[in-house]
């Protein structure tokens, strides 16, 4: 049978994709269908055919998978935000080990790696600490709102529309953040309707409000709202600060992140404190981190004890050991493993998460770890220590080959890899199999709903 962009087709949903989209055959040809699982029986609409695959999207459900749930969300099958809620917890953490499981085998082309069942988010909802909320001058519609008179299109403050960068759905509320959370968004959502300023146009590149940051920190349930605009009119966002303040003791810091620059990232040029602090705190287990509005922190707070805990397992620190830790970020990994370790050393390209690190040691009174600001991919000869164990923890992309060839030169006893992309980490774990021998790895869902995971691998060096 062939088949052809446009076309309407049934087909029997045998398997899930990475990426999570449903996967089918026609005639050996791999259909990738948006919105299916695993033993649905659907009508799909192809989208896009290729000579090796197809892509399509679900028109009808006809018999939905035993997997399949009502999704809490009235926004599921159109946000981008959490794209399995239809889908069972179980069979989610199931097929985020068979993706790793999968990329390990078929990209990396390692056999024979023992990956563990994935370990679950101890909150399936409300777990995220952050939260960014675009503005828009024009309102996506979803499917029932089509038509419909006396709907207005002109105001979003939400979450985007999956592969798009000016769809933005008015959401009206996020499963995935604390309940407060969404009073906040309607708060400010309101505030913004009713304000003279105009909301920026994504295509226009014009316009004030931009975007809504919200951060929550767990172990205090203290909240940051950070407002991005596009130019400083203080006279503009203080009343709203001043508003939620009064209104809500739980938000210690409102701050205003300033940017001119069109890219459509909710990072200020520079910053401005309105009202309470510049930071909030969060812990992970007893450790406690400062968190300023562009601070990297990791979203799902509690599964994050989990992750870590399965590093410092994974490390094997004795006391006498130094570690090296690559992409360090602001520090959260090196502070983790710094008392079972003589020295810790991290580098990262990014000054100022290097300036949270150093600030994140004084907080947790670590005096054995040393940051190094630079690129990884040219500065791996500055660090001059041989390190006994070496924790990598890039960001999606993975490693440079230049990086790789300089871990190998070091040549750590143990390595222990953190990932957010299986594909990369079985890509970046594939060149170093003539040194290292992958032991083990263990998924953990920092990110239910989603099909992204989060891994952690044990590598050991070969004796010679």
């Amino acid at each position: 049978m062939k088949i052809k962009k446009g076309q309407l087709v049934e087909l029997e949903i045998s398997g899930i994709a990475f990426g999570g989209r449903g996967l089918a055959r026609v005639d050996g040809l791999a259909v990738f269908v948006d919105g299916a699982v695993p033993l649905d029986s659907v009508v799909a609409r192809i989208v896009k055919k290729k000579k090796q695959y197809a892509e399509a999207r679900v028109h009808t459900l006809v018999t939905p998978s035993p997997y399949r749930i009502p999704a809490d969300c009235m926004h599921s099958g159109f946000c981008g935000g959490c794209k399995w809620q239809f889908l069972t917890y179980e069979k989610q953490l199931e097929y985020k080990q068979q993706h790793v499981q999968e990329s390990i085998e078929r990209i990396g082309l390692i056999r024979d790696v023992p990956v563990h069942p994935t370990l679950s988010s101890p909150k399936i909802f409300g777990y995220r600490n952050k939260m960014e909320f675009s503005c828009s001058d024009r309102r996506w519609l979803l499917p029932d709102e089509m038509g419909k008179e006396g709907i207005d299109t002109g105001f979003a403050l939400g979450l985007h529309v999956p592969g798009t960068f000016y769809k933005v759905l008015d959401t009206r509320s996020c499963l995935l953040q604390p309940e407060l959370g969404n009073h906040i968004l309607h708060d400010v959502r309101k505030f913004i309707k009713a304000s003279d300023a105009p909301v920026y146009g994504l295509r226009t590149h014009t316009g004030f409000w931009r975007f809504l940051m919200l951060r929550h920190s767990v172990a205090h349930d203290q909240w940051m709202v950070n407002i991005i605009t596009a130019k400083e009119e203080r006279e503009i966002v203080q009343p709203l600060a001043s508003r939620l303040m009064d209104k809500y003791p739980q938000i210690i810091s409102v701050v205003n992140n300033i940017t001119s620059r069109k890219a459509g990232t909710a990072v200020g040029e520079y910053e401005i404190v309105l009202s309470g602090r510049s930071c909030i705190t969060d812990k992970i287990g007893e450790l406690e981190f400062e968190i300023s509005a562009n601070s990297f922190f990791q979203t799902n707070t509690l599964a994050a004890r989990k992750l870590y805990h399965t590093i410092k397992e994974y490390a094997k620190l004795s006391g006498r050991e130094t570690v090296v830790d690559l992409y360090s970020g602001t520090g959260a990994i090196a502070i983790c493993l710094a008392h079972g370790a003589k020295k810790v050393i991290g580098m990262e390209i990014v000054e100022s998460a290097v300036a949270d690190a150093v600030k994140n040691c004084e907080i947790n009174g670590v005096s054995n770890c040393q940051f190094i600001v630079g690129d990884i991919k040219d500065g791996l000869s500055r660090i001059t220590d041989r390190p006994e164990v070496m924790i990598i923890d890039p960001p999606r992309a993975g490693m440079h080959k230049h990086v790789v060839k300089g871990v190998l030169e070091m040549a750590p006893e143990r390595i222990v890899y953190v990932s957010c992309n299986p594909a990369t980490m079985a890509r970046d774990m594939s060149m170093m199999t003539e040194s290292y021998r992958v032991l083990e790895v263990q998924p953990v869902d920092m990110f239910p709903h989603t099909h992204h995971i989060e891994s952690v691998a044990r590598l050991e060096k070969m004796r010679q």
